[in-house]
């Protein structure tokens, strides 16, 4: 009895890997399947790379809750959009809070990323080189060097400071994480 449950328990994880695009190290099976986050500092001067991981930081908080119960890319995209004005409060205080007179802007654009790979405790994820989706948050002018990864699934935002609080969002991984145990 064990050995059938093993068996359709490892069925069940390979036909959740194949379905939602997600096999640890290789790439997904296609980009319209990912909507990737992209925070561009105004500069790279010392001080606009620093306060660029400070939005990032805030930014990431904010969105946790927004992201908590998203479906897909197409929903991600809708609520990224529809909150474009929060996200860029969000980043405006942290600017005016460290002494900037530059504003962030949000847009959602179709934009090249190199391959990366996102190493998480589930396992790490390669994404191709290619064209995204992304939401944009620019800082200033935005010429900086930048911070990315992904929103939906949003495997970027399950990472906390407090691991005893741990927020995961990405239903994909709270499946895997179930179906192993």
């Amino acid at each position: 009895m064990k050995y059938i449950i093993s068996i359709f328990s490892a069925l069940a994880i390979a036909v959740i890997l194949v379905v939602f695009g997600v096999t640890g190290g290789s790439a997904p099976s296609t980009e319209v399947e990912y909507l990737r986050i992209h925070i561009r500092a105004n500069s790279n001067s010392e001080a606009d790379q620093a306060v660029k991981y400070l939005v990032k930081d805030a930014v990431v908080e904010a969105l946790i809750p927004i992201l908590s119960d998203i479906h897909s890319k197409e929903e991600a995209e809708k609520t990224m959009e529809a909150n474009f004005p929060y996200i860029e409060s969000v980043a405006n205080a942290v600017l005016k809070e460290q002494g900037f007179f530059y504003t962030a802007h949000a847009k959602i654009n179709n934009e090249y990323f190199p391959t990366r790979t996102y190493e998480m405790k589930e396992g790490d994820l390669t994404l191709a080189e290619g064209y995204y989706d992304a939401l944009i948050l620019e800082l200033g002018s935005g010429t900086g060097n930048n911070w990315w990864c992904v929103v939906y699934p949003a495997f970027c935002f399950t990472e906390t400071k407090n691991f005893d609080n741990i927020v995961y969002i990405s239903k994909i991984w709270e499946i895997l994480k179930n179906v192993s145990r």
